[in-house]
């Protein structure tokens, strides 16, 4: 079935080739869905911490920044081209006839395209935009009075000005400060200062696609001695790529391998799910998790720092009880210390098959003893207001048990009616809000590749040179290659979640500049 080029290339991108014999059978058969036992809701798999608390969970957080690694991984490898959709949509249809643009004026308010022209000169990037365009003897404000808005939209997209069609959203200007005009990537690195930071300084994991790399690079030489010394701290910052030994095939309308006009299999990046295998090389302690477009500026990052530091603490507090708790079932636990275990279970993820029995009490140890033995995340979880995306559930497993993951809608069989109304019942959404402990309690790193839910994977249908095809994403990141660890959602505010997913976002007042009058 493969030819000697084939195999050559397999062999190049590190993939043994029953790695593709396994994908093309999971085309075949589809990927199951998963069974939504009941959503996580407070005090039923979601911790809602009380005012009382925190100081605690602050203090022990604090105490441990002086005795562990702490590092902050950030996947930033995400262009911006969805984020600036709607630009593309109103370049493709609009040609400034008279009759659009009266549709044009007569469609106005945030969201709209109308909105965007009136309120430019307000967004975080205006001033870069305005010097590219004069360069060029172009006055922004003349063209909009001309309505000359694809002219703009140009110089905002393509290389003929900022060039932010084909820009990481990490690097696009998002926050205006009096003297400067900060990226997300720079909203990041401000962050690492104020939490995740240990007796060495800030740990900074960002994950980047290759070809944009050297753009990351350059950016860091700019920012980082500036922030250095604002913060009075030292930064230490790394990056990886995605593995080519995750991406994934895909198949044409007639279920055959896809490959392009020379024959070659075409490979696909393997969706966020491959950067386990980015996380699997981090060797620090602690670890922050948090998406490239979830920031704010300065004045709002309050609660951010806060929660990140209160999520840390439950971190910290849930491993020294599971490790107090692997230490006693090694040195001939009571029954009482048994019952005590796993009354505790729920707590962190977990849900026993109701009517369980085991065998004999060695059985029942080594039960308990293989759910405690692995990494560990807390999970910030917000209010659901309707974002998109994935929530936390109770997912039963086929022996009748019952884990906490975070499940996207499409891992869900909507059609089946207890499962939408399950699914419709959640209370809250997950805002991609991690800090985990990847090691065991004697200090090893766990592999990570052995708690993946490898049947959590995704089948989607996309387009290839106008045709309809199918492709396979790997189990998500925060859903099925994380569903089999020691689990802990917790609430947190909105006010932690603020991100960007289109432009019209940075108009919100979390993004806005509070300095213009």
């Amino acid at each position: 079935m493969y030819t000697k080029e084939d195999l050559a290339n397999f062999k190049q991108r590190g993939i043994k080739a029953e790695v593709i014999d396994r994908q093309l059978a999971n085309f075949e058969k589809g990927f199951d869905y998963v069974s939504l036992s009941e959503p996580a809701t407070i005090d039923n798999g979601i911790l809602q911490i009380q005012p009382e608390e925190e100081e605690h969970l602050i203090a022990t957080y604090e105490d441990a920044c002086q005795k562990s690694d702490i590092l902050k991984m950030v996947p930033a490898s995400g262009s911006a081209t969805r984020m600036f959709k709607d630009l593309y949509a109103f370049m493709d249809s609009y040609h400034g006839t008279t009759e659009e643009f009266l549709e044009f004026v007569q469609k106005k308010g945030p969201g709209t395209m109308h909105y965007f022209f009136e309120k430019l000169d307000e967004l975080p990037f205006y001033g870069h935009l305005a010097d590219a365009m004069w360069k060029e003897g172009k006055d922004i404000e003349k063209m909009i009075a001309k309505r000359e808005f694809n002219e703009i939209l140009k110089y905002i997209l393509t290389k003929k000005g900022l060039n932010y069609g084909n820009t990481p959203k990490g690097l696009i200007d998002f926050h205006i400060y009096r003297d400067f005009v900060r990226t997300a990537f720079d909203e990041h690195i401000v962050e690492g200062a104020l939490y995740a930071c240990d007796k060495e300084g800030a740990h900074i994991h960002f994950t980047v696609s290759e070809e944009y790399l050297p753009l990351f690079q350059s950016r860091q030489k700019k920012v980082t001695r500036v922030f250095e010394k604002m913060f009075g701290v030292k930064y230490d910052i790394t990056y990886s790529a995605q593995k080519p030994s995750t991406d994934t095939v895909s198949i044409d309308s007639e279920g055959q391998l896809l490959r392009d006009e020379n024959g070659q299999i075409v490979f696909r990046p393997g969706g966020h799910g491959a950067l386990i295998h980015n996380l699997n090389e981090l060797k620090a302690d602690i670890i922050f998790i948090k998406n490239i477009d979830n920031v704010v500026p300065d004045r709002s990052k309050g609660d951010t720092v806060k929660y990140k530091k209160i999520l840390a603490g439950i971190l910290l507090d849930v491993q020294q009880k599971v490790n107090d708790f692997l230490a006693i079932l090694n040195h001939r636990p009571t029954d009482e210390d048994l019952a005590a275990i796993e009354s505790y279970l729920p707590s962190i993820g977990y849900k026993e098959a109701e009517g369980r029995t085991f065998k004999d009490r060695k059985e029942r140890i080594r039960h308990l003893q293989n759910l405690l033995d692995r990494p560990i995340r807390v999970c910030g979880m917000v209010k659901n207001e309707g974002e998109p995306g994935g929530g936390p559930f109770w997912v039963k497993a086929a022996d009748g048990s019952s884990r906490l993951m975070i499940i996207e809608s499409a891992q869900v069989n909507l059609k089946d009616k207890e499962q939408k109304k399950v699914f419709d019942q959640s209370t809250h959404f997950n805002p991609v809000d991690i800090v985990c402990c990847t090691k065991n309690r004697k200090g090893k790193k766990f592999d990570l590749e052995d708690f993946i839910a490898t049947e959590q994977g995704f089948i989607t249908t996309k387009s290839y040179k106008g045709k309809e095809i199918k492709v396979q994403e790997l189990p998500g990141l925060w859903n099925g290659a994380m569903a089999n660890w020691i689990t802990v959602f917790v609430e947190v505010p909105l006010t932690t979640f603020t991100p960007v997913k289109t432009v019209f976002d940075l108009f919100r007042f979390e993004h806005r500049n509070v300095l213009k009058k």
